[in-house]
């Protein structure tokens, strides 16, 4: 004991000497010191694994913001969890009661308002969000060797997503929500011969009811958590490998800590996000949902046109270009597989877009193409919405499943072609 008290005053008497110095760098250069070779925090188990994976994570030197949009879908989904959390308290998920929970939340509760404009533009904040961290990925290669698991990672966070928001949009029991449910759900009785039966399980009954309703938000309450469950596997996963670059080249050089040149690069982004959000919650609360959606549900009265929140549409346009139910559905799903396959069907050794030309027009046109089902998604069904349609579907399947291999083997040769001497 006694030793230890010689040991434990030694060290603070040399603290002290040293830091009584005029000098202040001489001070700062100490502290620093001080802090690394005698207190060594980081031996703990727990700060060891937030100090390797948050402070002294290696970072290659060169990301831009464009790879700010992971930590921002972070941010969006704690937003979401604790916004959920609130509304759940007041929220009835009873048919008789759901639409009239939500109004009280609206006009009674204290800033209920708030918490459920927060929600509601929320998701439609985390999908843009999401969304633009898929393209980035897509342009800069994030899914080749050796990401394709990450990339896959990503992919099932997605569909999980939707899956979470087509149940949150039933649950206002609006005339949209409760119409939207019934088309959605409906489209599984083109399974062939148990199609119907897998319905009647999902509604609890032979058409979509109180046991939906009550389903619909357990699983939007429950699904989230398996969400950040995954997001957590996610981020295991890029840490593995480390994260990719602009220039799409796995350096072990050029790094930097994570802290602080990356934290303060995300906080700025998402504080300009923030801005962007706080926008449409005060200012523009409704602009991104639909109006119907404030009429009582009512299941004797359908809406001249049923349309999914914007964030499905591309989607939507998918499944209505196919004149066949079948045919659309299974487009519809394999819109979203077909993503699973990227990192198997790529042929190019070149990572990033930005040294791709040919690939780079084709990745413009996709986003084009995107955006384009899209609008087609929100319009009447009419012929030449339809061809439209069509088009653009046909292009979103031959760029993943043909123009991906093909231009990489192009790419490919002619990078390893070798002009003859005469």
């Amino acid at each position: 004991m006694k030793s230890n008290y010689i040991i434990k005053n030694s060290l603070f008497d040399t603290f002290q000497y040293s830091f009584s110095s005029t000098n202040p760098a001489k001070n700062s250069s100490f502290m620093a010191s001080f802090v690394t070779k005698t207190l060594r925090w980081n031996q703990n188990y727990v700060l060891s694994f937030v100090d390797n994976h948050i402070i002294h994570y290696p970072s290659p030197i060169n990301l831009t913001y464009a790879w700010s949009f992971g930590s921002s879908a972070g941010f969006c989904l704690v937003i979401q969890i604790l916004s959920g959390i609130f509304l759940a308290m007041h929220y009835t998920p009873h048919i008789d009661l759901a639409f009239s929970s939500v109004e009280h939340i609206m006009r009674d509760v204290n800033n209920g308002w708030l918490i459920r404009y927060i929600h509601a533009n929320g998701a439609s904040m985390f999908f843009i969000v999401v969304y633009c961290h898929i393209f980035r990925g897509l342009y800069f290669g994030s899914y080749m060797q050796p990401r394709q698991l990450l990339w896959c990672s990503g992919v099932l966070i997605f569909i999980l997503m939707m899956a979470t928001a087509f149940m949150g949009y039933v649950l206002p029991w609006g005339q949209m929500s409760f119409w939207g449910a019934t088309v959605i759900t409906s489209l599984v009785t083109a399974v062939p011969v148990v199609g119907q039966a897998i319905v009647d399980w999902l509604w609890g009954g032979f058409t979509v009811n109180n046991a939906t309703l009550n389903r619909f938000f357990s699983l939007h309450f429950f699904l989230p958590f398996i969400i950040a469950g995954v997001s957590l596997l996610h981020l295991a996963l890029l840490h593995k490998d480390g994260s990719n670059n602009p220039l799409g080249v796995d350096s072990g050089v050029d790094k930097v800590p994570f802290y602080p040149y990356f934290v303060a690069k995300d906080l700025f982004a998402f504080f300009v996000f923030l801005l962007l959000f706080s926008m449409f919650v005060f200012f523009f609360p409704n602009s991104l949902g639909h109006p119907d959606n404030y009429i009582p549900a009512d299941p004797m009265q359908t809406p001249a046109h049923i349309v999914p929140e914007w964030y499905f549409l591309p989607f939507y346009a998918i499944l209505r270009s196919i004149p066949d139910k079948l045919g659309g559905v299974a487009a519809m799903g394999g819109a979203l597989i077909v993503l699973f396959l990227i990192p198997f069907t790529n042929t190019s050794e070149v990572r990033s877009t930005t040294f791709r030309p040919v690939f780079k027009i084709f990745y413009w046109l996709l986003v084009a193409d995107f955006l384009i089902l899209g609008w087609v998604g929100q319009k009447p069904v009419k012929d030449i919405y339809v061809i439209v349609g069509q088009v653009a579907t046909v292009f979103y399947f031959l760029f993943f499943i043909f123009l991906i291999p093909l231009i990489g083997s192009v790419e490919t040769k002619l990078a390893h072609y070798k002009v003859r001497s005469l």
